[in-house]
Parts: C-alpha cells; structure tokens; sequence
C-alpha cells in the first residue's frame, strides 16, 4: 500500500509540474502579448489625435505667419481671435514668450505663467506635445504646443488642448476585450495541458506498473508498445530487461542443475571406488589397477568440468583479461599437435596439422591454445576411427585463418545456430557442462575476432576461427 500510495503522489507530482509550468510559460506569454497590444493600441491611438492637432495647429500657426505677422501678438489676439481656433474643436491658448496666457478659448484663467515641456519645445522653434491634467479638470489631456512666428522669429506659442477621455474609454473597452480574449486563452491551453500531462502521466503509470511486477519476480509480463516515442523505448528497455533477466535466471538455474548433477557423477564414482579399494586384498592387482584407472579419469573428467565453469565464471563477471603478445603461430601449431597427436593415434584417427608461413600476430598464446584443444577435441570425440581430423593454419586477406576440419558424425541446422550458447548441449553431446564451445567463442570475441562453424550430418564439420590482424591492444573484452 505504501508503495501505490508513493506512486500516485509521483504521478500526480509530474502531472501537476507538467500542467503548472505550461500554465506559467503561456500565462507569460498572454501577458507579455497583452502588454504589447494595449501599448500599441495606446500608441495607436494617442499618435492619430496627436497627428490630428497637430495638422490643425499647423494650419493655424502657418495662416497667421502669412497674413497677420506684421502685427504685434497681442492685437491680433483682440481683433482676429477666431482665426485661431476655426480650424479645431480643442481648447485654444495663445501664449506669449514669458508663459502668460494672452487667450484661452474655454474662458480659463490662468494666472501663472506656463512651464510645461511642450511650451519651453514650441519657444525653441518645433513642435511640443505633453499629456497629463490640468489644474481646472480632473480629465487627461493632450496639448500640443506650436510656434508662432513673425519674419522666421518666434513670437508666441500657440497650444491645442484636447480630452482623452472619449480615447481612454476605447482604449480600456479594447484592453477589456484584451484581457477576455487571454483569459479564454489560458484557460483552453490548460485544459490542453491538461490533456497532454495526462497523454504522458496515463502511460508512464502504465509502464511503472509492469515495472513493479516486473520487480516482484514476474518476468512473463511484457509492456505493450502503443507509441515510437521515448516512453516506447522505455517499454522496450523494460522488455528487453525482463527477457534478459529471465535468461539469465534460467542459466542460474541450469548452472545449479548441471552442478548438482554433472559433478556429482564423477564424485560419486571417486568416492566409490574409493570405498571400494579400501576393503579390496591388496593382492587383487587386476581391481586395484581398474579402480585407479577410473578414479583417473573421473579425477580428470571432474578437473576439466572444474576449469571449464572457473572460466564461465570470469567471462560472466567480466573479468577476463587477456595477456597479449607478438606470438608465431607456428610454435602454437607445434604445440598443439605434440599433445593431441598421441590421442587420435589411440583413437585410430588420422591427424594432420598444416601452417603456412604467417606475420606474428599479438593475441594470449595460452588462450588461443585453449581454444583450439577444445575445438579438437570435439572433433576427435565426434570422429569415428578412420576418421580424419585436420588443423590448418592460412592467411586471407587481413586476417588469420585456423580451420578444423573432421569427418565425424556433423550437427545438424536445427542445433547449429545454438552450440555456442551456454549450457547447451546437442542430442548427441558428448559435453561435460555444454560451456566449451561458449568459452572459445568468449575467448574468439576477445581478440576482435569470429567463429564459424558448416557442418553436415554424416559428412562432417569444419570450424573457421578468423581473427584480424590489427587487434585492438586494451586485452579486455
């Protein structure tokens, strides 16, 4: 129960972050956008009245410096006062050069002189536009300030006031409508977060339940793949996992059965004869001898199988090294054929060993002898008397050639592609553990290099060891 409790608590975990950081990054982005569209839209706005004064205040301060320049600001504030604000709906003020107001349009009185940024703009000879409110209104204004000027000098300021109250209303309606909109937005998108949280949370709670059951000893159960994506490669990690634990649980076990049994046998035998020789008349020669023959070779038999699974062992655990060195191939050919000559001789098998002339090559002399007993000695035991057994040694291309090649019983396709697994023994085995042809195969791989095997039923087998030339000098698999 703690554990599910635990689980749930992650998946709703990653559900939650998956779901609240897509929320933050389109809540951000709504915003950051929304800003954009409100300041623009401010702008948009702002700009057109300005654009709008400011053509009217033109027309104005242009109209005045053709026709009425010649006479001092004030007179003309008297005599022609409607020829500054009939080009505009806006508030009027006429200015003089020390801020007083000489005319406002609305009938304000303004009994401080101006100091405004946009009348100090309109004194310097360009265009001033401020917004902000005025001390008779609580409304926000625009006032755009423009020169007047006789003879190319500036004379007074002429200044077009006007309300952003009708502006600002349409701005805040299209903010309003702004903010809806994202509000939508947010709330569809999380729902869509929702959705594709629970598209990846679904499935990896899916995959940590066969996990667990996985983990409690049920290796049967498989995954099943509904996607190509990463949780789909997970689901086949997870598979593969659970195959090669299986494997490996059923090596332990053969391992422990062939344990319990193949080196029973020749114990049994040991200790038999054992047993028996200590009750035997030392006279009985004939039963002395027989018995000390078989204690022999049950001794030899039970050292072979010994040695065979101290060397699975170091290939399993992966630590097998190999103690490499520049070795002619030759002296190993010699070697091999001193020991297994005297055996196919009471075998009644003929043996040939054949070497060409071949570049030393680096590889774990004792290693790749081991190999090739092995391999010989499969072939003599296979091999009925009469029979031929040969071991040939041949360079092709980059790469060295040692072939053994015997007349014996073969193996059939069915069994071929599986004589190099481990603990595999064929219908006619003649094995102690099935690790022998595994180990050469592991020692093969080593040295970077490959074997083979063609064989027919009642013709014979010919095993190919090929190992390149240019071998990688690191000496650990």
């Amino acid at each position: 129960m703690f554990k599910k409790r635990n689980k749930s608590v992650s998946s709703k975990s990653i559900k939650t972050r998956l779901v609240g950081n897509f929320i933050i990054i389109i809540l951000i982005s709504v915003l950051v956008f929304e800003a954009l569209l409100i300041y623009f839209t401010r702008y948009y706005f702002y700009h057109n009245v300005e654009n709008v004064l400011t053509n009217q205040i033109r027309i104005s301060s242009d109209f005045y410096s053709k026709y009425f320049s010649n006479v001092p600001l004030e007179e003309n504030v008297i005599d022609n006062v409607d020829v500054f604000w009939q080009q505009t709906n806006a508030q009027v003020q006429i200015v003089d050069l020390k801020g007083r107001v000489l005319l406002d349009s609305i009938g304000v009185e303004n009994k401080q002189t101006l100091g405004s940024s946009d009348f100090y703009d309109a004194l310097a000879g360009k265009k001033g536009v401020s917004i902000g409110k005025v001390d008779y209104g609580r409304e926000k204004v625009m006032t755009v300030s423009y020169p007047l000027k006789s003879d190319e000098e500036v004379v007074g300021v002429l200044r077009f006031i006007t309300s952003l109250s009708a502006v600002d209303k349409v701005i805040r309606n299209i903010t309003l409508i702004f903010i809806s909109i994202g509000i939508v937005v947010i709330v569809i998108t999380g729902a869509i977060g929702l959705i594709l949280s629970s598209s990846i949370v679904l499935p990896l709670r899916e995959v940590t339940n066969a996990a667990e059951i996985m983990a409690g000893g049920n290796l049967e159960i498989r995954i099943k793949k509904n996607r190509n994506d990463e949780i789909g490669k997970l689901v086949d990690t997870l598979n593969y996992m659970a195959e090669e634990i299986k494997k490996r649980e059923e090596i332990k076990d053969d391992f422990i059965s062939l344990v319990s049994h193949e080196l029973r046998t020749p114990l049994t035998s040991i200790k038999g004869w054992a047993s028996t020789l200590s009750r035997v008349d030392r006279n009985e020669t004939k039963i002395f001898d027989d018995g000390l023959t078989i204690i022999e070779k049950e001794s030899d038999r039970l050292a072979i199988m010994v040695e065979e699974l101290l060397d699975f062992s170091s290939f399993a655990s992966g630590k097998i090294s190999l103690n490499k060195k520049k070795t002619d191939l030759k002296d190993i050919f010699y070697f091999i054929e001193k020991q297994m000559r005297p055996k196919a001789m009471r075998e009644g098998i003929h043996f040939q060993v054949e070497c060409e002339e071949l570049p030393l090559i680096e590889l774990d002399g004792d290693r790749i002898k081991q190999v090739l007993i092995n391999l010989l000695g499969n072939a003599l035991k296979f091999t009925p008397p009469d029979g031929t057994v040969s071991l040939r040694g041949f360079m092709e291309k980059d790469a060295v050639i040692m072939s053994v090649i015997d007349t014996g019983c073969g193996i059939s396709k069915e069994e071929l592609p599986r004589i190099t697994e481990k603990f595999y023994k064929g219908k006619n085995s003649k094995a102690h553990t099935g690790l022998g042809l595994s180990i050469c195969d592991e020692i093969v791989k080593l040295h970077k290099g490959s074997l083979q095997f063609k064989s027919e039923v009642n013709v014979g087998t010919e095993v190919i060891v090929k190992l390149p030339l240019e071998i990688n000098h690191t000496g650990v698999s």
